[in-house]
C-alpha cells in the first residue's frame, strides 16, 4: 500500500508539470523564433540556414533545431504551429525530468527529496517559463539529468549518449560533462584493480559519446567552416556590461532559487545566500561519505556559477534555470539530512512547504498581456507582442528581397520572413567587426552601431528607442536617410518606444 501511495505520487507530479505547461500556453521568447526559422527554412529546401543563400550558424542548439524540423514535416510542413510543437516536447521533457529528479535522489539514498524537489521543480516559474517560451532549456535539461541518473546507477552506455545529446542541445551542457568524464576515467583505472568497482571505459560507451558529436561537427564544418555558433563571440563583442555583472547576478540567484525576495523583500537575498547554500553543502557532505562518486553531480551548480562570473557575458534569464535542478535537489538533501539528525520530519515539512508557497507566489492567474491563463509573472512577453505589432505593420510596406536590419531578430524575421540584418551579429558575422562601441554609444547593455546601418543600407530597422539614443538618433547621416515610419508606443528598457525607420 505504501509503495502503491508512492508511485500514485509520483505520477501526479509529473501530471501537474504537465498542466503547469499546458495551461498557459504557448507565450513565446524572441530566441525561440530563431530556432523555428531555421527549421522553416530546413523544410523549404533551404538548407539549415537563416536567411537563404547564407550559410551561417547562429543558432546554438541543433538538436532542438533538427527536432523541430522533424515535428513540423509531420505538422503543416513550414507552416507548422512551432511555437505549440515546442510547448509539448519541453511539457513531456519536464515531465520526464520530474521522474528523473526522484530517481536519482532514490539512487543517492535521499528519496523525499527528490519527490520535494521534483514537486517544486514541477511549477517553478524558471522552468515553466522557457518551456512554455518554446525555448530548448527543457530538452537540455531532461538530457543533462538523465545524464546524472544512468551515470549514478552504473549504466555508463545510456549515461554518455545522453551527455552526448545534452551538448547537441546546448553547449553549455559541456560543464555537467567535464567533471563526470574526469570521474569516470579515474573510476575506470580504479577498476583494472578490484572486480567489485564500475566497469571500465569501453568502445560503445565512447562510440555512442563522439559519434553523434562527431557527425554534427562533419556536417557543421563543411557548412558553415567551423562547428563553433556565432552567437558568443557576437554577444561578447556587442554587449556592454560591468566586470561584476555576472558574479552578481548570479550570486542574487542562488539565494533566491524559490524566488524568495519577490514576496519578503529584499533583504531575503542576504538571508538566502546563507541558508540554501549552508543546506546544499549539509546534503552534499552527507551523500559523498555514503557515495563519493557522486561529487560530479553534486559540483555541477557550483562550476556553472564559477564559469559564468568568470566569462562575465550578458546572462540571459534562460541560461539561469539548468543548473536549478542539481540546486534544488541538494537543497532538500540539506534538509533531509536535518531531518534524519533530528530524528523528526519536520525540516523537511516546513522547507517543502515555504519553497511550494514561495514559488506558487511566483505565478499570476491573469497576467497583463498576452494569453489570457494563469502563468509565471516572469513569462513577460510584451517585447515580442511590440514586435508581432511590428511586423503586421511591415507586411503593408516590405517587398521581397528587401532587408530589414533588428537587434532583436526572433519575431520579426519569422513573422516578416524578410532577409536579416542582424545587428547583433548572431546571423551577420561581419556585424562583429563594428563592435565593441566607445562607452559613451551606450544606455544599456546595446547599442546599435551607426556605421553598420550605413554600410549596408538596410531598407527597414526596427529597435527600442535605447538602442539607438546615442548612435543612429544622433547621426545626421542616419537621421538624413531614413525616415520614421511609426512608433509603438512602449518603455521596455526605458525606451521610448518601438522605432520603425524606412530608408528612403
Amino acid at each position: 500500500m505504501r509503495l502503491k501511495r508512492s508511485f500514485q505520487l509520483e505520477i501526479l507530479i509529473v501530471l501537474v508539470a504537465l498542466a503547469a505547461r499546458i495551461v498557459p500556453g504557448p507565450r513565446t521568447i524572441d530566441d525561440a523564433y530563431i530556432t523555428f526559422r531555421y527549421a522553416q527554412n530546413l523544410l523549404n529546401g533551404y538548407g539549415f540556414v537563416y536567411n537563404p543563400g547564407e550559410a551561417v550558424l547562429g543558432t546554438t542548439t541543433p538538436l532542438y533545431t533538427l527536432l523541430m524540423a522533424g515535428l513540423g514535416l509531420l505538422f503543416g510542413g513550414c507552416q507548422a504551429p512551432f511555437p505549440t510543437l515546442a510547448l509539448l516536447v519541453n511539457a513531456i521533457a519536464d515531465g520526464l525530468t520530474c521522474w528523473l529528479l526522484i530517481r536519482l535522489a532514490e539512487s543517492l539514498g535521499f528519496r523525499r527529496a527528490g519527490l520535494a524537489a521534483a514537486a517544486v521543480w514541477a511549477i517553478a516559474p524558471w522552468s515553466v517559463t522557457f518551456s512554455i517560451g518554446g525555448m530548448e532549456t527543457s530538452l537540455l535539461i531532461l538530457f543533462g539529468m538523465a545524464t546524472f541518473y544512468f551515470y549514478s546507477i552504473d549504466k555508463p552506455v545510456i549515461s554518455a549518449l545522453c551527455g552526448s545529446l545534452s551538448l547537441l542541445t546546448r553547449p553549455d551542457a559541456l560543464l555537467l560533462l567535464i567533471p563526470l568524464i574526469i570521474e569516470r576515467i579515474r573510476r575506470s583505472i580504479t577498476s583494472n584493480q578490484s572486480p567489485s568497482s564500475p566497469l571500465p571505459i569501453t568502445i560503445p560507451e565512447v562510440g555512442v559519446f563522439v559519434v553523434p558529436l562527431a557527425v554534427w561537427g562533419t556536417f557543421a564544418t563543411v557548412l558553415f567552416g567551423h562547428p563553433v555558433p556565432l552567437s558568443v563571440a557576437a554577444k561578447s563583442a556587442a554587449y556592454h556590461l560591468p566586470s561584476e555583472a555576472g558574479i552578481v547576478r548570479l550570486l542574487q540567484h542562488y539565494a533566491t532559487p524559490f524566488l524568495g525576495s519577490e514576496t519578503l523583500g529584499t533583504w531575503w537575498i542576504g538571508v538566502g545566500l546563507i541558508l540554501f547554500p549552508v543546506l546544499f553543502g549539509l546534503g552534499a557532505i552527507k551523500v559523498l561519505r555514503e557515495k563519493s562518486y557522486a561529487w560530479p553531480i553534486l559540483v555541477y551548480p557550483w562550476l556553472y556559477l564559477l564559469t559564468f562570473s568568470v566569462a562575465n557575458p550578458l546572462i540571459f534569464r534562460w541560461y539561469l534555470t539548468p543548473p536549478l535542478t542539481i540546486y534544488f535537489l541538494g537543497i532538500f538533501l540539506g534538509g533531509e539530512r536535518l531531518a534524519c539528525d533530528l530524528k523528526s520530519k519536520l525540516p523537511t515539512i516546513i522547507l517543502t512547504a515555504v519553497a511550494l508557497s514561495l514559488t506558487f507566489l511566483g505565478w499570476v492567474l491573469r497576467p497583463d498581456h498576452g494569453p489570457d491563463r494563469p502563468a509565471p509573472e516572469m513569462a513577460y512577453i510584451q517585447l515580442e507582442l511590440h514586435y508581432q505589432n511590428a511586423a503586421i505593420i511591415l507586411q503593408d510596406h516590405i517587398q521581397p528581397g528587401e532587408m530589414l536590419a533588428a537587434g532583436d531578430i526572433g519575431v520579426l524575421g519569422y513573422y516578416t520572413q524578410a532577409h536579416i540584418l542582424d545587428t547583433l551579429g548572431l546571423i551577420t558575422p561581419q556585424a562583429t567587426e563594428y563592435y565593441p562601441l566607445p562607452d559613451s554609444a551606450y544606455v544599456g547593455n546595446y547599442a546599435i552601431a551607426s556605421d553598420l546601418i550605413t554600410d549596408y543600407k538596410p531598407d527597414f530597422l526596427v529597435f527600442p528607442e535605447v538602442y539607438g539614443r546615442r548612435t543612429l538618433l544622433e547621426d545626421p547621416n542616419f537621421l538624413g536617410s531614413y525616415d520614421l515610419l511609426k512608433t509603438i508606443p512602449s518603455d521596455i528598457y526605458g525606451s521610448h518606444g518601438i522605432l520603425i525607420y524606412m530608408r528612403h
